[in-house]
C-alpha cells in the first residue's frame, strides 16, 4: 500500500476513509511544515495532503530532484503556498478543495460586516469588562447594514456567495471589481477601477485568491478613496492587504473600521491592530465548522483516490 502523509490532524472521518486506500501517517502538529519536513515528505511518501502554511516553493522541489511523492492534495481552496509550476515540472500533480469552503467563508464575511457595523466586538468587550452601565438611547451607535452598498473585490465562488447574502438578506446594492463580468440572478454592477469601487461603497470586501498577482492589492490608494465611515473586510489572504497602509487608515480614521479573518504573517497580528477598538479580529475562522472541514478533507481524499486509480483528479490545478 502506498504511503500518504497528512501534515495536520484532520477530522477522524477523513483519516478513516483515507486509510482505506493509503498507508496513512498523520503529523501531530498544527504548525506549518519546516524546511526539513517539506523535503522529507517529498522524499519519503508517495502522496502528501498539505494545507495553508506548508510552503512548497520552487527551492523545495529543486532540493529533491527525484521525489517519491507524485501528488499534493491540498486541504483548502487557496494554494498560493504551493508553486504549482515547479511541482508539475518535478512530476507532481496538485489539487485543491473548491466548493466545500464557499458558503462557510461567505458566512464569516457577513459575520465580520455585522460585527463592524454594529460594533459587536467592542460591545462584547465592554460587557466582559464589567463597565457597562446599561442601555441608553445613544449607546454605541453604529451603522445599519440593510440597504447599504457593498463592494466585492473578486467575484469567484466566494465573492458571489457574499453578494447573494448581501442582496437577498440585507437588500444591499452590489458592486464588484473583477477581471471579467459575471452573470448573476440579481443586479450587480461591475466597476473597472478598484479605487473607484472603494469610493462608492459602505463595505469593501476582499475575496480574491492569494499569490503574486494580488499581493498588496489593497493599499493606501484604495483606503484613501474610501469614505470615512466605510468598513474594510478581508476574508481572502492576509498578504492581499498592505497592512501598514491599513493600520495608518484606521489610526487616522480615514475609514470607519475593519473586520479581518486573515493576516499577512499568521499567526502574528500587529499590535497596532490588536489595540484599536474599531477593528474586529478573528483567528482565521473562515471554514471552521466541523462539517465543512470534514467535507474539505473528503474532497482531498477523493482527489487522492482518483490519482491512485489513474484518473485525472476532479480538482486538479
Amino acid at each position: 500500500m502506498k504511503r500518504l502523509y497528512i501534515t495536520r490532524p484532520l477530522p477522524e472521518r477523513v483519516i478513516e476513509v483515507a486509510r482505506g486506500t493509503w498507508d496513512v501517517s498523520v503529523r501531530q502538529s498544527n504548525r506549518p511544515l519546516n524546511d526539513e519536513e517539506l523535503r522529507r515528505c517529498l522524499r519519503d511518501f508517495d502522496a502528501v495532503l498539505p494545507t495553508l502554511g506548508d510552503m512548497f516553493s520552487a527551492s523545495v522541489f529543486a532540493d529533491v530532484p527525484e521525489p517519491r511523492c507524485k501528488v499534493l492534495a491540498n486541504f483548502g481552496v487557496g494554494y498560493n503556498h504551493i508553486d504549482v509550476a515547479a511541482a508539475n515540472k518535478a512530476g507532481i500533480a496538485v489539487s485543491n478543495t473548491p466548493g466545500a469552503v464557499t458558503d462557510a467563508t461567505a458566512d464569516v464575511a457577513l459575520t465580520l460586516m455585522l460585527m463592524c457595523a454594529r460594533r459587536a466586538g467592542e460591545g462584547e468587550r465592554l460587557v466582559r469588562s464589567g463597565q457597562w452601565e446599561g442601555w441608553h438611547p445613544t449607546q454605541m451607535l453604529g451603522m445599519h447594514m440593510s440597504g447599504k452598498t457593498v463592494g466585492i473585490v473578486g467575484m469567484g465562488r466566494i465573492g458571489q456567495a457574499i453578494a447573494q447574502r448581501c442582496y437577498f438578506g440585507f437588500g444591499m446594492k452590489v458592486k464588484y471589481f473583477n477581471r471579467s463580468p459575471k452573470s448573476m440572478e440579481f443586479d450587480a454592477q461591475q466597476v473597472e477601477d478598484l479605487a473607484d469601487l472603494a469610493h462608492h461603497v459602505d463595505f469593501l470586501v476582499t475575496a480574491v485568491p492569494g499569490g503574486a498577482e494580488t499581493r498588496n492589492l489593497i493599499g493606501a490608494k484604495v483606503f484613501d478613496a474610501m469614505h470615512r465611515d466605510a468598513y474594510f473586510i478581508n476574508i481572502a489572504r492576509g498578504d492581499v492587504v498592505d497592512e501598514p497602509a491599513l493600520i495608518h487608515a484606521l489610526q487616522t480614521k480615514a475609514i470607519g473600521g475593519a473586520g479581518l479573518d486573515v493576516y499577512a504573517k499568521e499567526p502574528e497580528v500587529p499590535e497596532a491592530l490588536r489595540l484599536m477598538e474599531n477593528v474586529v479580529l478573528l483567528p482565521h475562522l473562515g471554514t471552521a465548522a466541523l462539517e465543512v472541514r470534514t467535507n474539505m478533507g473528503m474532497m482531498a481524499v477523493e482527489n487522492l483516490q482518483a490519482f491512485a486509480d489513474g484518473r485525472r483528479m476532479p480538482n486538479q490545478v
